[in-house]
């Protein structure tokens, strides 16, 4: 693949990633601040919490995605079509403002987060079929760049606009934003199409597909380490902002400290750990990363105990960002890495299942923690996690290594 074509298409992929992620987050995590403002509780607000849990059944949603064909370009119809339910969507919500009509608001996040997360499949599905295997860490660490850019937009911009131009102003702009990328996938169709045509031929029953996956070299190694790798680490970064409220910073600051300075950082060390996960190969870089990650949360845990005040809470937030940008970059490029080309829908939504259930599941645990025992505990708790994480990946780091090399030579 040329160089100008490889970066065309790794924009294209990370674009979309991007305007895929703007909706959710401005619903789940901006749209509470204007929610506070109308008289919503807090109970209300957390109850709407529950529309992301489409995430975790991408693994379903995955298998209509891998069997039923729509013409040639399969992928990229299937991308089509979840694009024109979400422009539906967007102007069924944007029609008028809805802050004050829970249900129907809920009603329509949840249908959004449904189909935002059904497209996410034949995005990444094509990004796996499209890219050569080489290009695929590059891949991971724009779409993890994407992500916390993403974060940026829909928890800081989107309520900026919405607040200046009113509630219709966000979904328009998002709208146009998916319009916009969705047009060069014409480009992709022939493509697509090909290789749609070179596994139409019998597949297996869906268990037998999922069994299959991990049938493969390494796999079995990489899904502990997806389970284990970012959870914790991720979980830090949830609870980073009320921290460091609680510690006395003021609410302006954090918001510039986290939500800012932390996205940007976390998006350039993206870029940077996916390069240096090419030059490392995967065997170094999985335990490099989260020796990086537990070295930032020992010294954030420290900082919280010792009261050592907001230049070390500052500085230790830096580097959780930076090191969760690189692990993120990372487990994305490995996840398309073990996406098996005549497989990408299914393999990508089981891994991105697996993902998503231990991203969700540790938060909830660490809050338990933080209620019942405070901040030092819950930190100490998260930190032997990522303790645990290394452990692991140090173990089994030849293992998925070796697959990633056998799967590059494959190409």
């Amino acid at each position: 693949m040329k160089t100008w074509k490889a970066w065309g298409a790794q924009l294209l992929f990370g674009w979309m990633n991007l305007v895929l992620a703007v909706p959710s987050i401005y619903l789940m995590l901006g749209m509470p601040l204007v929610m506070r403002q109308h008289g919503w509780s807090g109970t209300e607000i957390g109850l709407f919490q529950l529309a992301a849990l489409p995430a975790i059944f991408k693994l379903l949603l995955a298998m209509p995605v891998q069997r039923v064909r729509l013409g040639g370009g399969h992928f990229v119809h299937w991308l089509w079509l979840m694009a024109v339910l979400l422009l539906a969507l967007y102007v069924g919500i944007g029609r008028e403002n809805l802050i004050d009509q829970r249900a129907m608001l809920f009603a329509l996040t949840f249908a959004i987060s449904i189909v935002a997360t059904w497209m996410d499949i034949p995005l990444n599905a094509l990004a796996v079929q499209y890219l050569p295997r080489e290009e695929q860490l590059r891949a991971g660490s724009i779409r993890s760049a994407a992500l916390f850019l993403g974060a940026i937009v829909g928890a800081g911009v989107m309520v900026l606009v919405q607040a200046r131009w009113g509630w219709q102003a966000p979904f328009a702009l998002m709208g146009l934003g998916l319009v916009i990328g969705c047009l060069p996938f014409a480009f992709l169709r022939s493509k697509a199409g090909l290789q749609a045509a070179e596994t139409e031929h019998a597949q297996p029953g869906f268990v037998a597909d999922w069994v299959s996956f991990f049938g493969q070299e390494g796999a079995k190694q990489w899904t502990s380490l997806l389970l284990t790798s970012f959870p914790f680490i991720g979980a830090v970064w949830f609870y980073l902002k009320p921290l460091m409220l609680d510690q006395g910073m003021p609410l302006e600051e954090v918001a510039w400290t986290v939500g800012i300075a932390g996205g940007i950082t976390g998006a350039v060390f993206s870029l940077l750990g996916g390069r240096l996960a090419s030059f490392l190969g995967a065997a170094r870089a999985i335990p490099i990363y989260l020796l990086a990650a537990l070295l930032s949360l020992i010294l954030l845990t420290v900082s919280v105990w010792a009261q050592l005040g907001p230049f070390w809470l500052v500085t230790s937030a830096m580097l959780i960002a930076a090191s969760m940008g690189a692990v993120s970059a990372l487990l994305f490029g490995l996840t398309m890495f073990f996406t098996r080309r005549q497989r990408n829908a299914s393999d990508y939504g089981l891994q991105s299942t697996i993902f998503t259930l231990a991203r969700m599941a540790v938060p909830i645990a660490a809050g338990i923690v933080l209620d019942r025992f405070g901040q030092v505990v819950m930190l100490s708790v998260l930190t032997l996690g990522v303790l645990f994480a290394f452990v692991l990946a140090w173990r089994v780091r030849h293992s998925v290594g070796a697959s990633t090399e056998v799967l590059l030579r494959s190409q």
